[in-house]
C-alpha cells in the first residue's frame, strides 16, 4: 500500500511530502509530478516519482493501487477545466480500488467563484463511490505574507474585504491535517472544514505588519472593481483578477470565517499564528 500524493511538488504538496516522510518510510510515499527533475530532492530521499498530468488522462493509467490512499490536491490552473482535470483522477483511483481519496476543497461557506470546482469536484468524488476525504481548506497565511514586497512599498494593505475576518493557517497545518487523514483511521466519507485557530482583519493585519517592521502600514479598503482593476495593472489575467476580488468580496461577508477546529483537533495542536508567519516572511 502506497500514499500517493499529487502536486506533489506544488507549496502544498512539498509540505505534505516532507511531513509524510517523518512518519512512514520513503518506500511508501509515491510523489506525482509532471517534471521529473522538478522532484529530484524527492526521489534522492527515496520517494517514489510518478510522472502524470493532470490534462492527459492516459499519463494516469497505471499509477494506482488497490489499498492505496491518495490525496488529490486541487490543481491551480484556474483558466482549465479543473472538474475535467480531478475527474480524471478520480476515475483513475476507482479503476484500481485505492483505499482512500482525499481531496482539497474549498470551505462549504466559500461561494465565491473560486469554489465552484470545488463544489462540482466534490459531487463527482461523492458520486464515484470511492471512500473520501474532503479537506475543505481555508485561506492560507501565505496568500499575503508570500506578497508583502508592494504592501512594504507603498506602505498599505489594499484589499476588498471591508471589516471582514479571515481563519487562516500556514500551509504547513494544511498539510499536517492531511498527513493525518493518510497515516490514520477512521477518516473514510468525512468532510472537515479547516481554518486557522484565530480569525483577523486587515486593519489588524496592517498592524502586525507596522509593529513587526516598525513602519506605518495602513489598511487601505477598496471596492471589488477597484481591485479587480488593480490586480490586472499587476499583470494578472482579468478572469484569475476577478476570481480574487470576488474572495475579498466572500471575506467581507464573513465566509472565511471557520470556526470548527477541526483543523487544530486533526493536528493535535494550535494552528500557526499569523503573526508567526509575517515573522517568517520579513527574515526572507
Amino acid at each position: 500500500m502506497s500514499i500517493v500524493v499529487t502536486g506533489a511538488t506544488g507549496h502544498l504538496g512539498r509540505h505534505v511530502v516532507a511531513q509524510l516522510l517523518e512518519k512512514v518510510p520513503a518506500e511508501r510515499i509515491t510523489a506525482v509530478v509532471r517534471d521529473a527533475a522538478k522532484g529530484a530532492d524527492l526521489a534522492a530521499r527515496g520517494v517514489r516519482l510518478a510522472v502524470a498530468d493532470y490534462n492527459a488522462p492516459e499519463t494516469l493509467d497505471g499509477l494506482f493501487a488497490a489499498g492505496d490512499k491518495v490525496l488529490l490536491i486541487s490543481g491551480s490552473e484556474v483558466d482549465k477545466d479543473r472538474v475535467a482535470q480531478h475527474t480524471a483522477v478520480i476515475d483513475a483511483a476507482k479503476a484500481a480500488g485505492v483505499a482512500l481519496l482525499a481531496y482539497t476543497s474549498a470551505p462549504g461557506t466559500l461561494t465565491a467563484a473560486l469554489a465552484d470546482d470545488h463544489r462540482a469536484t466534490e459531487q463527482v468524488l461523492r458520486a464515484s463511490g470511492l471512500p473520501y476525504t474532503l479537506l475543505r481548506n481555508g485561506w492560507y497565511h501565505e496568500n499575503y505574507t508570500e506578497h508583502l514586497a508592494p504592501v512594504l512599498e507603498h506602505g498599505a494593505v489594499v484589499q476588498a474585504a471591508g471589516d471582514g475576518r479571515v481563519s487562516s493557517a500556514a500551509r504547513a497545518d494544511y498539510a499536517a491535517a492531511a498527513v493525518a487523514v493518510l497515516t490514520g483511521e477512521g477518516h473514510e466519507n468525512a468532510t472537515y472544514e479547516l481554518g486557522g485557530d484565530e480569525a483577523w482583519s486587515f486593519a489588524e493585519y496592517a498592524a502586525e505588519l507596522s509593529r513587526q517592521t516598525g513602519r506605518e502600514i495602513a489598511y487601505r479598503p477598496v471596492s471589488v472593481a477597484d481591485l479587480t482593476g488593480i490586480l490586472t495593472g499587476a499583470g494578472l489575467p482579468a478572469p484569475l483578477a476577478g476570481i480574487l476580488a470576488g474572495v475579498d468580496a466572500s471575506i467581507a461577508e464573513g465566509e472565511l470565517v471557520v470556526s470548527s477546529g477541526d483543523l487544530s483537533r486533526l493536528i493535535g495542536r494550535p494552528t500557526t499564528p499569523l503573526a508567526e508567519a509575517v515573522t517568517a516572511a520579513l527574515k526572507n
